[in-house]
């Protein structure tokens, strides 16, 4: 039975209410059909999968892995995932696997031919068309055992597999979730640029993660809008500040200026690492992660000021992040880093800490909470002024905006621009 939203005002409470004020949208007794490029088995976080389950919470969902290719089963056949999926399709495991009450997930039944090689577009689509019957004859099934009705389709980023879904499942709604560049990836760079504005065009709705993906998107259905991204911030949190400082950083000496994270040059810019840390040798770079083989290799390795600490487990880096007097977020700025949502801007800011990170395309996103350098000599001057400038009141603002980017607060938006296609209200 299909239940009316339900539509309030949520209030952050503290002083700083009236500015973080968002409309709370409820979708209750529904049945949604999650898919995407990233599967349920994933040993990391992903969007998909904490989408899925905040679905889950008042509807029921369907959650469908993406099928097994079939290059990538003669090339990588003794991969557990491979040998999984080979002993579903002979029926020697379940394929529908009850994950809560409300939550299946789905191990399609069958291999997709490989066609990303074919150059001819209309040829492409032909076999494309061919993959996509074969991949939602298997979701009927389920959605027919399951007695799912009046479905919300909700793709994340998929714009091959899938594409022709909103004519062979007939869902009542089509989301289309837009929050990488996965256009810039060699697999998609040919089909994936055509088809995505294509597959944009034909969903109800689109939500995208930055203002960027949100304009790009505009151009093909107006029905677009960006709900910025969820983040699982319940790690990053010291209310009472019992939170103990790691045993490898108590001795390091004040100003830490520093980073979390995988320290990769494809990503990070070394040369402006090199340069804060020689400009001030009285600021200690601290820096938490794996390297890849430019950083192992790189000048940083000779500077005193700087510090290595390695790889860390997930759960104790809230406590490094504790540790820094400012944090960084020292992209360098490539077409992939400029429109990308850095969930570790949540993260730090989680932690009340000041952040100064590159000004990038997508970073405009958090402009009045973070300092946006352009240079390396930004770098030094906004450093300085985080360091002098930090508050009580800075570090609970802080806190309170990574809160509102919760896995929450994102599907409730979701929520809210499908009552208002549903109600034919403008998004």
């Amino acid at each position: 039975m299909e239940r009316d939203g339900q539509t309030c005002i949520r209030t952050v409470p503290g002083p700083l209410s009236e500015q973080l004020k968002y409309h709370f949208t409820m979708i209750e007794g529904r049945d949604f059909v999650v898919f995407g490029l990233q599967s349920w088995d994933l040993h990391i976080a992903t969007t998909i999968k904490y989408t899925a389950l905040e679905f889950s919470k008042k509807n029921r969902v369907l959650f469908v892995n993406p099928p097994l290719q079939r290059s990538f089963q003669i090339l990588h056949r003794d991969l557990p995932e491979v040998r999984k999926s080979l002993k579903i399709i002979k029926k020697e495991a379940d394929d529908l696997v009850r994950f809560n009450d409300n939550l299946w997930v789905l191990y399609p039944r069958t291999i997709l031919e490989s066609i990303n090689w074919i150059k001819n577009h209309s040829l492409f689509n032909f076999f494309n068309k061919l993959n996509d019957k074969r991949f939602a004859r298997q979701i009927k099934k389920s959605l027919e055992k399951l007695n799912f009705r009046n479905i919300i389709l909700f793709n994340d980023n998929s714009m091959i597999n899938g594409f022709y879904f909103k004519e062979l499942l007939g869902p009542k709604v089509q989301v289309y979730l837009l929050r990488d560049a996965v256009t810039l990836v060699s697999y998609h760079a040919h089909h994936g640029t055509i088809l995505e504005p294509q597959l944009i065009n034909k969903s109800d709705i689109v939500v995208t993660n930055s203002d960027f993906f949100a304009d790009y998107a505009r151009k093909s259905n107006p029905n677009s809008k960006m709900i910025g991204q969820g983040c699982d911030v319940s790690l990053y949190s010291d209310p009472d500040g019992k939170m103990p400082i790691p045993s490898d950083v108590e001795s390091i000496s004040h100003p830490r200026i520093g980073y979390v994270g995988y320290l990769t040059t494809i990503r990070l810019d070394i040369d402006l690492l090199i340069y804060i840390a020689e400009q001030r040798p009285g600021w200690q770079l601290v820096l938490v992660g794996p390297e890849d083989q430019d950083f192992k290799n790189c000048k940083l390795h000779e500077i005193l000021n700087v510090i290595f600490l390695g790889t860390k487990e997930p759960t104790q880096l809230p406590a490094y992040v504790k540790s820094f007097d400012v944090a960084l977020n020292p992209q360098i700025v490539n077409p992939i880093t400029d429109i990308n949502y850095p969930l570790k801007i949540d993260e730090y800011l989680a932690m009340g800490k000041p952040v100064v990170a590159t000004k990038t395309t997508f970073m405009k996103y958090f402009e009045q909470d973070t300092y946006l350098a352009s240079t390396k000599e930004e770098y030094l001057t906004l450093i300085e002024q985080a360091l002098k400038e930090n508050s009580l009141e800075k570090e609970f603002r802080r806190t309170e905006v990574a809160r509102s980017h919760s896995w929450g607060n994102f599907v409730e938006q979701i929520y809210d621009g499908i009552m208002k296609f549903e109600t034919k209200t403008e998004i």
